[in-house]
């Protein structure tokens, strides 16, 4: 199993298909909801018939797909989560080595780096295994702080184009070729 090592302010663990709770208690805010569906509260139900069965069907821990809960190191407390999994996963034809990331955490973590600071370690302890080409996001055009996340990742501006997921939802593509110094 792929294991992140903790950083600076944050410990990392990789959540299974029993942290329904913790999901739902991030889903359960509005404002973490706007730019994902409109700011609708995600209900227990929601969480467990469809979010799950979703995470189900990329988790993998060995490669390190799925999501990577996040805890401020200091106090344990729950912050959010990671994604990652292969871009375009759910359509007909996945981008295996294009590995999509993705965020979300709770208001009180806004605007403190720590969406930054997680996904850098999660994408280097990716890149360390060498199996990845690319990094991957999308977000709602209007998530200004999410693109912000994705520059500050090294990511750019690729297209706005239709969701691949969400039939549609125009949302804007970022990304970022790994480089490796190995020859």
């Amino acid at each position: 199993m792929l294991t992140i090592k903790d950083s600076a302010r944050l410990s990392y663990r990789f959540i299974d298909l029993n942290d329904t709770e913790v999901l739902q208690e991030l889903d359960s805010d509005p404002q973490v909801m706007k730019y994902i569906n409109g700011g609708k509260a995600n209900s227990m139900h929601t969480i467990e018939s469809v979010f799950i069965p979703r995470l189900a069907k990329y988790r993998n821990a060995d490669k390190g797909w799925g999501l990577w809960q996040v805890n401020e190191k200091q106090n344990g407390q729950f912050l959010g989560w990671v994604l990652i999994r292969p871009m375009h996963f759910f359509t007909e034809q996945p981008h295996w080595r294009d590995l999509e990331i993705g965020w979300r955490f709770k208001q009180g973590a806004w605007g403190k780096g720590f969406a930054s600071e997680a996904a850098k370690q999660v994408m280097n302890a990716l890149i360390a295994e060498g199996k990845v080409d690319y990094f991957s996001a999308i977000a709602d055009a209007k998530n200004l702080a999410s693109i912000g996340v994705m520059k500050k990742l090294g990511l750019d501006y690729q297209k706005t184009d239709q969701h691949p997921d969400v039939a549609g939802e125009q949302v804007v593509f970022y990304q970022l070729k790994v480089t490796t110094d190995k020859p």
